[in-house]
């Protein structure tokens, strides 16, 4: 289930870090993307929300290390 999600995550990366080629996987976070900064973690969360229909808290938001703890705290949403 986790690789559902990472899949549908997958094109959002692309499109708002569109420099970034690498494989996007459970263990991606914003340190391996040049251009994820603060506005850019933003836009993301906010085109995570939208694409599975889900609100984070910031507190939320704020304990992710990585994609796959977005997938994962997605999956409870759910």
């Amino acid at each position: 289930m986790t690789d559902e999600v990472i899949a549908r995550i997958e094109p959002l990366v692309r499109s708002l870090f569109d420099e970034y080629v690498g494989p996007v996987t459970a263990a991606l976070n914003a340190h391996d993307v040049e251009q994820w900064d603060s506005l850019g973690h933003v836009q993301f969360i906010v085109l995570v929300e939208q694409e599975f229909g889900i609100r984070f808290g910031m507190g939320e938001i704020a304990e992710l290390k990585n994609i796959g703890e977005l997938a994962a705290l997605i999956q409870r949403k759910r």
